[in-house]
């Protein structure tokens, strides 16, 4: 007769109890992660608002870490900003009080990037050491971690383009640059979620890819909405709904580029045009969902926080453009762009909800004959 050693039984309990707590640090490590990824997104913006981002024209990843520290060092940075077209064609004649403004913007963003990337290092590493993170959870979050330190070389890149020709950073690289960055930060927030202690959501498949979609739908609307800001697309047609005088403006006016692709990032028209469209595919999307998830009873105080949030970031959007873009409307609906996108994430985790089991590394249990 095959028996398990009522010691080694014993012990199940209180072993699936650690694993339970080094699961809630694994997540409350992730969700500090991503916190810190929205600080940099938020200060990033005030950069972008505040025309701040080439005012560093080096890019020293270790000694540019410290500021500025006498008033010889402040002239430094002060003559080589001086030398791009960004002060000749813009800011001739600034002060060097002025330009420490802008340069701290600057700094501080950059300083975030590798402060974010040593939280989520360092305690990685540790969690590996201890072996706590869940193996099939591990190669993700290597790939989270090697996305985020691309994206300094990203933000480098983009800067770069700002530094020889134009008052700004090219648009491409500018939405390429926040695109990922809001990328990363959604792969953080939905793999804290999947470590949560929640049952497994049976629902009607149609209502779980509704959320994935507006997830999806949001990112790409970010992207957009980096088109626009990169072009400064929001201060030349400020009317709503008209756009150009008419709702959709003339063919001829948004496909003049050639080739017609470039239109699409390129003609200003034409990128303010489709962030508006999708903005109300969006808000449709997101209205169709609510009533879907009522009607069926399932997750429904998700699906109004959601439609509610998308409701208002498009409000605030209309207003913003018929303001002309002011610093704060327009910081403001950069932030609830990600406040959004995160009610996105969470919502249509918790419906697709499959948590990451941790199994213990045991040896052979004990048997006695």
């Amino acid at each position: 007769m095959v028996r398990a050693n009522p010691c080694k039984q014993a012990l199940m309990p209180e072993t699936a109890k650690a694993s339970k707590i080094h699961l809630r640090a694994v997540r409350l490590w992730l969700l500090v992660g991503a916190a810190m990824i929205f600080l940099t997104l938020v200060v990033g913006g005030a950069t972008r608002l505040t025309e701040s981002g080439l005012s560093i024209v080096e890019w020293k990843p270790v000694t540019g870490v410290l500021p500025p520290l006498s008033e010889k060092d402040w002239q430094a940075e002060f003559a080589k900003y001086q030398t791009i077209p960004q002060y000749r064609e813009l800011n001739r004649g600034m002060s060097l009080d002025a330009f420490k403004v802008i340069y701290w913007w600057e700094w501080s963003h950059r300083l975030l990037a590798p402060v974010t990337g040593a939280v989520f290092l360092l305690p990685f590493l540790f969690f590996l050491w201890r072996g706590v993170i869940p193996t099939n959870l591990r190669a993700r979050l290597w790939a989270i971690f090697c996305a985020g330190a691309a994206l300094g070389a990203v933000g480098w890149w983009m800067v770069s383009s700002g530094l020889t020709q134009g008052v700004s950073v090219s648009q491409y690289r500018l939405a390429f640059h926040l695109t990922l960055a809001t990328a990363i930060y959604a792969a953080i927030l939905w793999t804290a979620q999947q470590l949560a202690a929640q049952a497994p959501n049976e629902m009607p498949a149609r209502i779980r890819v509704g959320a994935l979609a507006i997830a999806l739908l949001l990112l790409l609307q970010i992207y957009l909405g980096a088109l626009v800001a990169g072009l400064d697309a929001g201060l030349a047609y400020n009317t709503w709904p008209t756009i150009d005088g008419a709702i959709v403006p003339s063919q001829e006016r948004l496909w003049f580029l050639q080739p017609a692709w470039r239109n699409l990032f390129e003609n200003v028209l034409t990128v303010q045009f489709n962030h508006r469209m999708l903005a109300y595919t969006i808000w449709i999307l997101a209205i169709l969902h609510m009533c879907d998830a009522w009607r069926a009873r399932y997750a429904i105080y998700g699906a109004v926080v959601l439609a509610g949030a998308v409701t208002v970031q498009a409000g605030l959007g209309v207003v913003t453009l018929l303001h002309n873009v002011p610093i704060l409307l327009a910081l403001a609906h950069q932030v609830l762009a990600i406040v959004v996108l995160t009610i996105a994430v969470v919502h249509a985790e918790r419906l697709s909800h499959r948590m990451i089991f941790f199994a213990p590394q045991t040896g052979p249990a004990e048997q006695s004959v």
